[in-house]
């Protein structure tokens, strides 16, 4: 009985935040852990999150939800430890890239039934391909996504000025690229962070040459899905930016330091670094835009995408908790969520909502997850060994420096790819 008033109320909330049945009134007091990202915790971002659960509990007055922020390994670690000790969040957040290992040691259950028995309505507010994320075969469904992003890259207005490069242009292809870059070195001015230094940025340069069939796994022969010629082509760029790197990493605070002070050109990554510099153009005049990842040909374009999900832990708590989490999915919170906080997220139907679609870096960002790769698939299949991410780096590194040729080195790394991932 309680199941099914619960149902009646995932219908009502996700939806209209309409009336809940009485008799869920009648439920007995639960208590819901509720972790979220760290950034997800604080400023604007908790504020918007706390508004939901309170709208949430206006349906469900009988449960209090208490949200905990994490930092992303903490976060990992913490659900993998609660699903060993008992002691899991019952809704929580995460990187669709850790979701095999969440699954494997059971922390997630499959809402697969839960899912199906919501409205179509609600259903269909989310892209198939999105939804493929989550289901890795079927009836078999361990998410609801969530957030997400797609990444593109920075460009300083004033250092291709100081080049005589007239940023009106639109780069056409990695020739092109290189050329600006060459320009930029001979201005005094970095173009560029190592590319080599994170297997995040060794994507988001071989997303400019390969197909999405050419990344990531195939789980079941344990074979990478890495093409060599494609691979060797992108390390043949990397050889060829290697002197007008900055040797500074994507990730790095010195990389921003540089961008800030108008001596470094491009930086590719995500839109969460977009507040920083809009913080600079404010304080210190800071001029910058952002465009598509160049690729090998115009019509090609790097980058990398993925998503945030939603899941759901076994136990006493779950019905309750996919409400919770169908809830704040729903198309209402997640087009507020990115009018608030410019944060492109999984909801289709919010991101096409017009007022999300003027907003510049939600624009780009829309467009940048349309040309990306995802980041490390296929999701909730298998787990990815640590030596996986470095062997990228180090053969693009090798090459890079000159101790390996692009031929030998895409070589040498699809062989050790699939050894790695025999090895487990």
């Amino acid at each position: 009985m309680q199941t099914n008033r619960l149902r009646l109320g995932i219908c009502a909330v996700a939806l209209a935040i309409a009336a809940a049945p009485r008799s869920v009134w009648a439920d007995p007091p639960v208590t819901l852990e509720y972790w979220v990202y760290s950034d997800y915790a604080q400023g604007d971002a908790l504020k918007l999150q706390q508004t939901f659960i309170e709208e949430f509990r206006k349906t469900h007055p009988n449960v209090t939800i208490n949200i905990s922020g994490k930092g992303d390994d903490d976060l990992t670690a913490g659900e993998v430890a609660g699903a060993a000790s008992g002691t899991l969040p019952d809704v929580f957040m995460n990187g669709v890239d850790v979701g095999a290992s969440l699954a494997q040691v059971g922390a997630l259950k499959n809402i697969y039934a839960d899912w199906i028995a919501m409205p179509k309505e609600y259903r269909d507010q989310f892209h198939p391909d999105t939804i493929a994320t989550c289901t890795p075969k079927p009836a078999t469904m361990y998410c609801i996504p969530y957030t997400g992003f797609g990444t593109f890259m920075y460009r300083n207005l004033t250092v291709l000025k100081a080049a005589g490069i007239d940023p009106a242009t639109p780069i056409k292809d990695w020739a092109d690229w290189l050329s600006q870059m060459q320009k930029i070195k001979a201005a005094g001015k970095f173009a560029i962070p190592d590319e080599t230094q994170t297997w995040q940025s060794v994507a988001e340069i071989y997303s400019g040459v390969a197909g999405p069939d050419d990344w990531g796994a195939d789980f079941a022969t344990k074979k990478t899905r890495v093409d060599p010629q494609k691979f060797a082509a992108a390390l043949k760029m990397f050889k060829d930016m290697k002197s007008y790197t900055s040797g500074t990493s994507r990730n790095d605070q010195a990389t921003k330091d540089l961008f800030i002070s108008n001596q470094l050109a491009f930086h590719i990554v995500g839109p969460w670094v977009d507040p920083t510099y809009e913080q600079a153009a404010k304080q210190s005049g800071l001029q910058y835009d952002y465009v598509l990842v160049p690729g090998i040909t115009p019509e090609q374009h790097g980058g990398i995408k993925g998503y945030e999900f939603i899941g759901v832990a076994p136990g006493k708590n779950a019905d309750v908790a996919f409400a919770f989490a169908a809830y704040i999915t729903d198309k209402n919170q997640m087009l507020r969520w990115a009018k608030l906080l410019s944060r492109f997220n999984a909801n289709q139907a919010a991101m096409s909502d017009p007022s999300v679609m003027s907003q510049s870096l939600m624009k780009m960002t829309i467009s940048a997850v349309a040309n990306a790769h995802f980041n490390m698939p296929p999701y909730f299949v298998g787990s990815f060994p640590n030596c996986y991410r470095q062997i990228l780096t180090d053969k693009a590194a090798a090459v890079a420096d000159g101790d390996m040729s692009p031929q030998d080195g895409a070589k040498d790394a699809v062989e050790s790819l699939n050894k790695c991932l025999e090895q487990g």
